[in-house]
């Protein structure tokens, strides 16, 4: 399906009205916590060898919570709006809340992906996030961070497990009802927590045949050539991690998948994604060209059974950052190629809603 960018008066129109007849549901506070866990892949990525996961929850919060700002960069001069929320709120009561797994792309971070995850929270669900070891934008960046991709879906098994046992989050997850959602690489990293199997030699081989393809190329996040991926290959440890690439790292329980302008899906084994069995939507931008749709997510749309694809005519691959500033959009590369994020922000987040509640259940 594709869709048109809506006009922007005409959504401020509608947002007033909603917001006059329901200001209670809109106003429903978000709570923010961190915690660190234990992440046995983790130390071959991390720039220091740290075995440590960064987890980031936004969840529904107590009707007290008093919201704060949330941005990206220096406080008075932020790069990036991501929304607001309270930090370290009470959990509001009630049942057992449903689940999303949450994985940014390749070199961002948990708190870019927030204006995503806090909408969801403020929904009624536990958003559980992670800052990928030696691939995100708050610490230094790693060869093998950016090599062991599918390392990026134990990440999301290490959170789960760990917000499952913890004393504070714990009695208020229902992991019976758990949804997995991801961003470019975050999208692959979806489709591996669902079943799908990673073939590193097939992505080798595409980018063999088509050296031009934006996924093939170095990425602006953190540039690495071919020749030190082959320098990193030759180290025994990551060789030993090569070995279990295409191990199955389905996490139990997801019962959907969202993905954001996924990427790196030629890394993926075509059978699995025919046999996946998870429910998948996926929605993209037709004017994206850092993981073009006809290499990464219409492939994947037109392999796994079922695939809902929604293209956002005109809509770039930064269009699903956090919104870019003023600042941002004059300093800034990737603000620069921005169509209308709030738009793209907003259609996103219902799609997600109206997919997460039609597949786990409704949250309240």
């Amino acid at each position: 399906m594709r869709t048109r960018l809506f006009n922007s008066a005409a959504f401020v129109l509608q947002c007033a009205v909603a917001v006059a007849m329901s200001a209670a549901a809109c106003a429903a506070p978000v709570g923010e916590l961190h915690r660190v866990a234990s992440d046995p892949t983790a130390s071959l990525r991390d720039a220091q060898h740290r075995p440590r996961l960064r987890i980031t929850v936004w969840y529904p919060a107590s009707a007290d919570a008093v919201e704060q700002p949330v941005v990206i960069g220096p406080p008075d001069k932020p790069l990036f709006n991501v929304g607001s929320d309270a930090p370290d709120a009470s959990f509001a009561s009630g049942a057992r809340r449903p689940v999303i797994l949450l994985s940014h792309g390749f070199g961002g971070s948990a708190r870019m992906m927030g204006w995503f995850g806090i909408a969801l929270a403020r929904d009624g669900y536990i958003v559980v996030a992670v800052d990928h070891p030696g691939n995100n934008g708050a610490e230094p960046m790693t060869v093998p961070g950016a090599l062991l991709s599918w390392d990026r879906a134990e990440d999301l098994r290490v959170a789960l497990d760990a917000i499952a046992r913890d004393p504070l989050v714990g009695p208020h997850v229902d992991v019976s009802r758990l949804g997995v959602a991801g961003f470019s690489a975050g999208g692959y990293t979806s489709l591996v927590a669902a079943g799908a199997r990673v073939q590193p030699a097939r992505f080798e081989q595409f980018c063999q045949a088509h050296p031009d393809d934006a996924v093939c190329l170095p990425q602006p996040e953190f540039a690495v050539t071919q020749q030190q991926y082959a320098r990193e290959l030759e180290r025994p440890e990551i060789r030993a991690a090569f070995a279990r690439a295409g191990d199955d790292h389905t996490i139990g329980h997801v019962r959907a998948a969202f993905l954001m302008a996924p990427a790196i899906v030629q890394a993926l084994q075509p059978a699995s994604l025919e046999a996946l069995q998870t429910p998948v939507q996926i929605v993209l931008g037709d004017a994206d060209t850092v993981a073009p749709p006809m290499t990464n997510g219409v492939v994947a749309a037109r392999l796994i059974p079922h695939a809902a694809l929604t293209r956002f005519d005109g809509v770039t691959h930064t269009d699903f950052l956090a919104t870019c500033t003023e600042l941002g959009r004059a300093t800034l590369p990737p603000c620069k190629q921005i169509s209308d994020q709030d738009e793209v922000h907003r259609l996103t987040i219902d799609a997600a809603r109206t997919f997460f509640e039609a597949q786990l259940g409704a949250v309240h």
